[in-house]
């Protein structure tokens, strides 16, 4: 009996120590990350049948097992990769948001300086001094275009590298957990018996990724675990792990892709099913905002250079010569996907033909072995070039493609029609006489008139600029009461007349009398010329080329009024309200992100909190369970103190 008493005793007080020892343990790591808190199970040992009854043998420990909820964990694993996510695009953005609402840095006070040296450049534009002041304008406009620009390609250039040190954070991430799966499968005995602190360890590790990106976890065989991102790619299964790897885009060199590593092959992984995380957070900035933000202002810059070229082109400069270029305006970026067959001699071309009909977006340009076809990827639309070959270049969105050659099946190619726009931006006149303010033609009436008929100043449009089509001399236009028609217009001419109530008629080119009515507008090679009043029997009037125009203003007051004119987006916006719309988005956006991160944080600390609630360790409970089993320590002592004395009457007993 005191042998049994003595076992007893030495049962509970192993079981006292064994608690007191992960009370200890669970005090001391309580503030390690991930430690879920251990409790010791106890259960009652075998009894024996002593034939009057059975015995109780004591107690032991059936288990030391952590505290774990593997539904909170998920819940907390989720609520990190989209915190992490959010935080890694708001400190993207934020930069973006702060950089073009810079009162300095921003592009509307360039813009506005720029029409205001054109206004002022309309209002005296034999001046030299507004003349210079105009070029200075144009050239600080153009710098601020570029300097925006390239502080939008240094943050694309921060996101290549912070893609290239999360993807290498990832794979060590995957390594560990890969060891640490291989320790665990070899020291679980069973479900009862595990390596609790290992487990911990790998289940922080996964917190840690998904602070990369999110990650899917399948228990395996053998308490390991399978890890996947993506859209399923395992990074993680037993003790093997995979790698990713940042990889130049196909069609881009200087941007980097995510890539799954498989041997020797690498593939590219869609950016939209690497969600969650700062990677996630990274290519989702990238492609949602970046890109858009960066061609946005490409598509302003080119619009305008364009538009204010074609103007300047119809007018007459101090040296009595048509206007030039006078921005230069970039060409749309062209990448070839470098794993295109090298059997295909396709060669594509692009120029961007109307700038009011530009989008923001890139295109995908694929041959799918029986058309070629143009997928705008901001929304996905898609465009077949038709037909193909080609006898003449198809416009999509204001661009024109061009596609010529051998093609070959999966042909693939890129093209970012504005991505250089600002950028590329510049000015290419530098000699103030080359500023057209005048028009080419002057009208002018003899005074032997007798008739109120009246010729406007007039204007030229881009037909003016075709062969044969300017003037070269003198065109009289003689008015005749009796047909209530104008002869003169030029022989080789179609003439077209609009009358005040907004209709058209074409007369073809050879017509001798072209009939008037009060109001009407004549176009012919490029001329518009507008007539008012009564004109007397033959009553003359003239259009001439523009010799000595020096204080003439109607092209640059032509070009100042671009400023106002809604040109973009199919003609409803105007330059500056096309910017506005740029730094309203990028305003909302960072917002958005903004508050969007503060929800997700919000919910990360309410789900921990909530985990902590049943892993986490709590000091008043474990000092009370210090003192409990400390007591029961004592108490399983003082049986066995019993069992010493009664096994000492024992021995007395026989003396």
């Amino acid at each position: 009996m005191t042998s049994n008493l003595l076992s007893i005793g030495k049962s509970g007080l192993l079981a006292a120590q064994v608690g007191l020892s992960t009370t200890g343990h669970n005090i001391t790591n309580a503030n390690v990350d991930g430690y879920n808190r251990q409790v010791v199970l106890q259960q009652t040992a075998q009894f024996n049948n002593a034939g009057y009854g059975f015995v109780g043998n004591g107690t032991e420990v059936s288990q030391v097992k952590r505290q774990y909820d593997s539904f909170m964990a998920a819940q907390v694993n989720n609520a990190q990769a989209t915190t992490s996510s959010l935080d890694a695009y708001y400190t993207q953005i934020s930069q973006i948001d702060n950089l073009l609402a810079d009162s300095t840095a921003g592009l509307s006070p360039a813009m506005a300086d720029f029409f205001k040296g054109v206004q002022d450049f309309s209002s005296n534009p034999s001046s030299v001094s507004s003349r210079q002041a105009l070029l200075s304008s144009a050239n600080s406009l153009a710098s601020r275009f570029q300097g925006l620009s390239a502080r939008l390609t240094e943050i694309g250039d921060g996101v290549n590298s912070q893609i290239t040190s999360n993807v290498k954070v990832i794979n060590s991430y995957a390594k560990q957990i890969a060891e640490l799966n291989n320790s665990i499968a070899s020291l679980t005995v069973n479900e009862s018996n595990q390596p609790n602190d290992l487990l911990d360890q790998r289940d922080q590790l996964i917190t840690e990724l998904n602070k990369y990106v999110k990650a899917t976890v399948q228990p395996g065989s053998n308490n390991t675990i399978t890890v996947s991102i993506g859209s399923g790619q395992p990074l993680v299964v037993g003790n093997n792990n995979f790698e990713l790897a940042a990889t130049p885009s196909p069609t881009d060199p200087n941007r980097l892709d995510v890539g799954y590593v498989t041997g020797t092959t690498v593939t590219k992984l869609s950016e939209s099913s690497l969600s969650g995380g700062a990677l996630g957070g990274l290519l989702e900035f990238r492609s949602g905002s970046l890109d858009r933000i960066q061609n946005s202002l490409g598509k302003v810059a080119i619009a305008l250079a364009s538009t204010f070229n074609e103007q300047h082109k119809l007018g007459q400069d101090l040296n009595g010569d048509m206007g030039g270029d006078f921005f230069k305006v970039p060409d749309p970026v062209i990448g070839a996907d470098y794993r295109n067959n090298s059997s295909s001699t396709t060669v594509l071309s692009a120029k961007v033909s109307d700038p009011t009909k530009l989008t923001a977006s890139d295109y995908a340009v694929k041959y799918d072995g029986a058309n070629y076809v143009v997928t705008r990827q901001s929304d996905g639309a898609k465009t077949t070039i038709n037909p193909y070959p080609q006898t003449v270049p198809q416009t999509i969105d204001g661009v024109d493609f061009s596609i010529s050659g051998t093609a070959a099946e999966g042909d693939n190619f890129t093209v970012r029609p504005t991505a250089n726009g600002a950028s590329g931006l510049g000015v290419l006149i530098t000699d103030r006489n080359k500023l057209a303010a005048g028009a080419p033609i002057a009208t002018g009436a003899p005074v032997s008139n007798t008739g109120s008929g009246k010729l406007g100043a007039g204007s030229v449009d881009s037909a003016y600029l075709a062969p044969g089509n300017a003037l070269t001399g003198t065109v009289t236009l003689t008015y005749d009461k009796v047909s209530g028609s104008l002869s003169g217009f030029p022989a080789g001419q179609a003439v077209t007349v609009k009358g005040l109530d907004g209709n058209t008629t074409t007369y073809p080119a050879g017509t001798a009398n072209i009939p008037y009515k009060e109001g009407d507008n004549f176009s012919f090679g490029g001329i518009n010329v507008n007539m008012t009043g009564a004109p007397a029997q033959g009553d003359t009037f003239t259009i001439a080329p523009n010799a000595g125009g020096v204080g003439d203003n109607r092209n640059a007051a032509a070009l100042a009024s671009l400023q106002t004119k809604n040109i973009l987006d199919g003609g409803k916006a105007t330059f500056q309200g096309s910017y506005a719309e740029t730094v309203s988005f990028v305003g909302n956006k960072t917002r958005e992100v903004q508050v969007s991160g503060l929800a997700s944080l919000a919910l990360l600390q309410q789900t921990s909190t909530q985990q902590q609630a049943v892993s986490g360790v709590n000091l008043d409970e474990e000092a009370a369970n210090l003192l409990r089993y400390q007591q029961a320590y004592q108490a399983c002592g003082k049986v066995m103190q019993i069992a010493s004395t009664l096994f000492d009457v024992v021995i007395g007993l026989g003396r």
